[in-house]
């Protein structure tokens, strides 16, 4: 392996490619060896939309020749979410490191599976929720660690978009094989909502709107975490596009405008307090694709840990599914022991 820069190789043609391919090649602890896909010719004319000025990256039309290439170090894994864990684990059989797309697994059995195999391979591994890596959300902890607010009481995160034809692939299945927009966006909504909450949720309920396919459209829902704490979470393919949370105190609020930062966005935080000051504050604009490849590559080549970490991949897929139990039940689900 390079001590400068971690080779990649991309384990499927998928949409998210847009983002994620070329950030790896601007990363500048990053190099881009090969990308593969089942689809004959997909893998190459990915690399030719989003990437043609790279000469030298291969591309596959079989997913093993990836995994098999030793010139490869990591694999970032954009395929369907229920393929996440199969592959996952053959990719760290390899000995590849691996960034998986949110979600990590659709089952809390399949994370254990992949911590325990990345274990025995000593490799890292890591649920790819980009969102994390804008320098935004450092700036809401900021303020909260400040005491602007007083202590959090409630959060609300909601998400959503018009389906798009491009994008009705995530209505073919079922939430139990990963359809729907719980699986899609709903895994932001809930990461978000509890990301300022420095405890799990003891209790969650929801209620979604399905289609025939058994995948939801809409979902909404509140986490429980005693005391009179609640996060909210909504999101939806039904609606206007929305992708925000906001954090209420005991003395305030602070509200992060735009969670889905596109390069050039200007990041806004807007926040107010019980005695009357109020301020929007506009921030540099980054890349959270970029960051989120940099700083992966960066645990590797320094052998730290990433900051996602296997208990907070394990904590969203606990919760996920509680709330998917909920609404197909119709009753509130108790977490924990």
């Amino acid at each position: 392996m390079s001590n400068t820069k971690l080779r990649w190789g991309i384990l499927g043609a998928a949409r998210v490619n847009e983002r994620l391919l070329p950030a790896i090649v601007e990363a500048s602890n990053a190099e881009l060896v090969a990308i593969a896909s089942r689809r004959p010719g997909a893998a190459a004319q990915t690399l030719a939309q989003y990437a043609p000025q790279q000469q030298d990256v291969r591309a596959y039309d079989h997913l093993e020749s990836l995994l098999t290439d030793s010139e490869i170090d990591a694999v970032y894994l954009p395929m369907a979410n229920h393929e996440h864990a199969e592959w996952a684990l053959r990719a760290i059989e390899h000995g590849k490191h691996v960034l998986i797309e949110k979600p990590m697994a659709l089952t809390l059995e399949d994370i254990e599976a992949i911590e325990a195999a990345a274990q025995r391979q000593n490799v890292t591994v890591m649920e790819g929720f980009m969102y994390r890596f804008h320098p935004q959300h450092a700036r809401v902890k900021e303020l909260l660690d400040q005491g602007l607010i007083g202590d959090i009481r409630s959060v609300r995160a909601s998400y959503s978009f018009m389906m798009r034809p491009a994008r009705m692939y995530r209505l073919t299945e079922s939430v139990e094989r990963g359809g729907g927009a719980m699986w899609d966006i709903g895994c932001y909504a809930i990461h978000s909502a509890r990301m300022f909450f420095e405890q799990l949720p003891i209790a969650v309920t929801a209620i979604s709107n399905y289609v025939e396919s058994g995948a939801d459209t809409t979902t909404s829902g509140v986490l429980d975490f005693g005391e009179g704490k609640f996060a909210h979470f909504d999101f939806s393919f039904e609606r206007a596009r929305r992708c925000e949370y906001e954090i209420i105190g005991t003395r305030g609020g602070i509200k992060c405008e735009t969670v889905w930062q596109l390069p050039g966005d200007v990041p806004v935080i807007s926040w107010w307090t019980e005695d009357g000051r109020q301020s929007e504050e506009r921030l540099p604009a980054a890349n959270h694709f970029n960051l989120e490849i940099e700083h992966f590559s960066d645990c590797v080549l320094n052998g730290t840990a990433p900051a996602l970490s296997f208990e907070d991949a394990k904590a969203n897929c606990q919760i996920i599914v509680a709330a998917l139990q909920s609404a197909a039940q119709g009753r509130v689900i108790r977490l924990g022991k």
